[in-house]
């Protein structure tokens, strides 16, 4: 075998993420650059694992919350991420360790050998929140990054983890292909869409889990089922906002009224507040609103879009022929107008699919225009404020700054630590970080209690 030589300055940067701290880590690697893991030796009575695509360590907290109950020592041997602020959070947590970077730049032969594998592999490919683009995304694919580790390494297991939509993708085609080929690597595979209300955590967040072993099936049924509302986690005395436009909320509703309510222009019902509501752009008639409610109802039915000859989409203009349909008023037009001019309506093209170079939507100027919504979900400061005796709605990282809670009279953002505890993260997790960054990586972090529990299964399975 060629002599090795110390990896310079330029391959640390490729291997690691690029954190000064953690590229100094990296240089420890010099003093075994074939395999800086081959002194290790396996301690009978410890478990051994490694973090793929770790966030801030989720799925392998619960995983050790497992292990001790399980009465063994966990020891994590190697962790990867690439996001700066998640790698801070892993450093506050377990100062001693180094996070190595990109783990597609990373060969498996200087992994060591452990027992179990982790991996929260990226989800945006998969997720209603996102384009839903699959394996035809790079992000897709780095789940075959997860298996190449498996096929060299044959660990006893893994626990993998991925949110609900992945299962339905493409018909069901890609949730296919993954579970083939961790079948084809040798493993006994189980898996389950599970809710973290079940498990005892005030937020409704379903995550598809995927396990398997090399001896069998791990059991995924018959979970003990616990609940919890978002008092049990709140903070009290709190510092309130006191915007503007919380000022408003707050002079048009009492407080307890607030309580689950959303605030959005895309969907009507009584649990939504909408801009004509607050009247933020002027005063609104008790007709008008009834109009603008109807019309939010109407414009995503899809005969609208088989009227205009074009491919429907959720939320379409409508002309004022169309709104006379479901709204004949002798004053309509006058009422859209104003309502346009305040800004509670814009007047557009209805928009047309084109697929070159790239599928997209563009206003159609052949065909007449029509009246549609201003406002989106994501178009107030407050997106909605949670009920205390009931639980948070999935948390993701794209609104987590515009969800609040209420406090001391007003309301206010959730803190750091309500957000680790709606995720199940034990008190003594550390998140010192920039509270935007914190909530950056809450919404893309994993149920620990449910990871917990699923590692328990796991591990009566190939222990």
């Amino acid at each position: 075998m060629a002599e090795s030589k110390p990896y310079n300055d330029i391959e640390i940067d490729t291997l690691m993420a690029q954190d000064p701290v953690v590229a100094f880590q990296m240089s420890l690697f010099n003093m075994n650059p074939i395999n800086p893991f081959q002194n290790i030796r396996k301690d009978p009575k410890t478990i051994t694992f490694i973090d793929l695509f770790a966030g801030i360590g989720g799925v392998r907290k619960g995983l050790e919350l497992a292990i001790e109950e399980f009465g063994y020592k966990p020891k994590c041997l190697f962790t990867s991420e690439i996001k700066k602020h998640a790698i801070k959070v892993l450093h506050q947590n377990n100062p001693n360790e180094v996070v190595f970077g990109d783990i597609t730049q990373i060969p498996a032969s200087i992994i060591p050998d452990f027992d179990i594998l982790c991996a929260g592999f990226p989800c945006q490919a998969f997720s209603y929140a996102g384009k839903r683009l699959g394996f035809e995304d790079t992000r897709g694919t780095l789940f075959f990054d997860v298996e190449r580790i498996l096929i060299e390494k044959r660990p006893k297991g893994f626990i993998l983890e991925n949110v609900e939509g992945l299962v339905n993708h493409d018909g069901g085609k890609t949730f296919k292909i993954i579970i083939n080929h961790l079948n084809a690597a040798g493993y006994n595979v189980s898996y389950k869409i599970l809710n973290s209300k079940d498990f005892g955590l005030a937020q409704d967040r379903k995550r598809i889990y995927i396990v398997g072993s090399l001896k069998k099936a791990p059991d995924l049924e018959d979970f003990v089922i616990s609940h919890a509302t978002l008092s049990s986690i709140l903070e009290s005395n709190r510092p309130v906002d006191k915007s503007e436009f919380i000022q408003l909320l707050l002079s048009k509703y009492a407080l307890k009224d607030l309580y689950g309510k959303s605030i959005k222009d895309k969907r009507g019902g009584n649990d939504n507040i909408h801009s004509w509501d607050l009247e933020m752009r002027g005063t609104v008639s008790d007709k008008q609103k009834q109009l603008l409610n109807m019309m939010l109802k109407e414009r995503r039915k899809k005969k609208w879009a088989e009227r205009y000859g074009i491919e429907w989409m959720d939320g379409m203009p409508l002309t004022e022929d169309f709104i006379r349909e479901f709204f004949d008023d002798e004053n309509l037009h006058d009422m859209l107008l104003d309502l346009t001019t305040k800004g509670y309506l814009t007047y557009e093209h209805p928009k047309k699919v084109i697929t070159n170079p790239v599928r997209q939507r563009v206003q159609d100027k052949t065909l007449p225009k029509g009246y549609n919504i201003v406002a989106g979900k994501l178009s107030f400061e407050v997106s909605k404020i949670l009920d205390p005796n009931d639980i948070a709605p999935t948390l993701v990282a794209m609104d987590m700054q515009r969800i609040f809670v209420p406090d001391n009279g007003g309301i206010r953002h959730l803190t750091i630590r309500e957000g680790l505890r709606l995720f199940g993260y034990p008190e003594s997790f550390t998140m010192n970080i920039p509270i935007n960054d914190a909530y950056d990586l809450l919404g893309n972090t994993v149920a620990v209690p449910v990871i917990r529990e699923v590692s328990k299964r796991l591990l009566n399975t190939i222990f």
